[in-house]
């Protein structure tokens, strides 16, 4: 019996290599090779950092906003539930990888027993009455129940599916991280342009003020018309309709910024205005290819599930084929408590047990086809990510390509707005140009400097969208199951 035991044991082990999975191999040729060049897309500068790969702590300049993002990373509720959801699906893999080991279990039993038994009478004679006679029986048992062995890989290839959805858990954890910051940096930079479009609007307001003050005044004594005044109290009402929308939106902004970060933000850490000055660092890969899509949180996530359906097709196979099971205990057996551990109370029994699925109406079959087409809408579900990764990085270089033509271009306007205004101003009170000329001078500056605060916003959260899309933020931290992903499943 021990022998055969033995030789089941060792044939099982020989065969516990075998896998059927389909051996896996990452999709090619979603997208091109290198990311878009030339025309309108920026050249990259070959002394620049690597965007994708530096720290949000060196990528963002502004300590305020450094302080800000840094409050959010331990605050916001939605990475907090992302953490969550990696702790469930460790918890999923150790409760899955269980199944690989027997699981051993240990007791203990004492029996009681009384028999009747008949007694001899006096002289030899028939029994004359019952004797009672107590038996006692103390058994303590060690063993396995129903350890199934993994011949076909069935087992491994669910662990190996749970492993590769711990990983995606991780990466999504890590893209939600990312986000957070690309979003966090986002709203301030939003606050920050409002914020200096009500210093304008503010600022503009005392010139309108101005103008309005002195066409009442000169109407007053009969050297303006009432048209003229209309027409400064209209830019005068502008402006104050500007102040009051802006005032706001900033605090609607504010409430998004908490929002993101979890809690109220500090005073001291809000942005007091959008200048010219760099809020992150304006740089780009020296080296600009399509692989460094793949190593964005999302598109590894989409790989991994890949991977583990890739197992769930093995795990289906697998069950076409017998399942053997193995019941075993080993103990020890006595009359007394005393002997319970004494030479030759040793006992142990072994139940091997077989089970080959002859029907189960297409039950099986279902189940592979299920695999086979959730592998393939898998791999429709990653080539799409790397193709998404790729529009994203396509589209923030295609308007980094032009904003600074555009902010060179803005600037310009702004400044010659402000000096036509001056000089129309000064020709007005000369009594050379017409009242309305010098109106629309002032209005056609206030629009400029609008719009150039505009597009410095548009300039900075291009950088922020840059950074996000190349998979930047995470300071060089390890991709969750580094080293697992491009391992071929045999």
């Amino acid at each position: 019996m021990k022998k055969s035991l033995i030789a089941l044991i060792a044939g099982t082990t020989m065969l516990a290599g075998c896998n059927l999975a389909p051996r896996y191999e990452r999709p090619v040729g979603a997208v091109p090779v290198a990311l878009p060049q030339g025309g309108v897309y920026p050249a990259a500068a070959t002394d620049a950092l690597d965007v994708s790969r530096i720290g949000w702590q060196e990528f963002f300049l502004d300590p305020r906003l450094r302080q800000v993002i840094e409050t959010g990373l331990a605050n916001n509720r939605d990475l907090r539930v992302a953490a969550a959801n990696v702790l469930q699906a460790r918890s999923q893999l150790r409760v899955q990888r269980s199944a690989l080991f027997p699981t051993v279990n240990a007791g203990g039993t004492a029996t009681y027993t009384n028999n009747i038994m008949g007694a001899m009478g006096a002289g030899g004679g028939a029994g004359a009455g019952n004797v009672s006679s107590d038996i006692e029986i103390y058994q303590a048992t060690a063993g396995i129940s129903a350890f199934e062995l993994d011949l076909f890989g069935r087992i491994r290839n669910l662990t190996r599916a749970a492993q590769e959805q711990f990983f995606a858990s991780e990466e999504a954890q890590r893209s939600a991280r990312i986000s957070l910051i690309a979003e966090i940096a986002t709203a301030w930079l939003t606050m920050a342009s409002d914020t200096e479009q009500l210093r304008l609007s503010r600022q503009t307001l005392k010139t309108f003020e101005d103008t309005l003050r002195l066409t009442r005044e000169q109407f007053r004594i009969g050297v303006g018309s009432e048209l003229e005044v209309r027409q400064a109290d209209t830019n005068y009402q502008s402006a104050v309709n500007d102040i009051a929308a802006l005032e706001a939106s900033i605090a609607l902004d504010q409430n998004a910024l908490n929002l993101l970060v979890g809690t109220t933000v500090a005073q001291e850490q809000l942005p007091s205005g959008l200048s010219s000055d760099p809020v992150t660092r304006d740089a780009l890969p020296s080296d600009v290819s399509s692989d460094v899509l793949l190593r964005r949180p999302d598109v590894l996530r989409a790989e991994h599930l890949l991977i583990a359906e890739n197992a769930n097709i093995g795990a289906a196979r697998a069950a076409f084929f017998p399942t053997i099971s193995l019941t075993g205990t080993v103990g020890t057996i006595s009359t007394a408590l005393s002997g319970l551990f004494k030479s030759g109370t040793y006992t142990y029994s072994a139940s091997p047990g077989l089970s080959l699925p002859l029907f189960d109406g297409g039950q099986r079959a279902g189940n592979l086809a299920y695999a086979k087409a959730s592998q393939q809408a898998a791999v429709a579900t990653y080539e799409k990510a790397i193709q998404t990764a790729f529009r994203e990085v396509a589209d923030a270089l295609a308007q980094r390509g032009k904003i600074g033509d555009q902010i060179q271009a803005q600037s310009n306007r702004a400044e010659s707005a402000r000096v036509a205004a001056r000089l129309s101003d000064a020709r007005f009170k000369a009594g050379v140009d017409s009242f309305l000329t010098s109106l629309d001078a002032q209005r056609t500056a206030y629009a400029a400097e609008q719009q150039l605060v505009a597009t410095r916003l548009i300039q900075a959260s291009n950088l922020v969208e840059l950074y996000r899309s190349l998979g930047g933020g995470l300071g060089g931290e390890q991709p969750a199951g580094a080293g697992e992903t491009a391992a071929p499943q045999n």
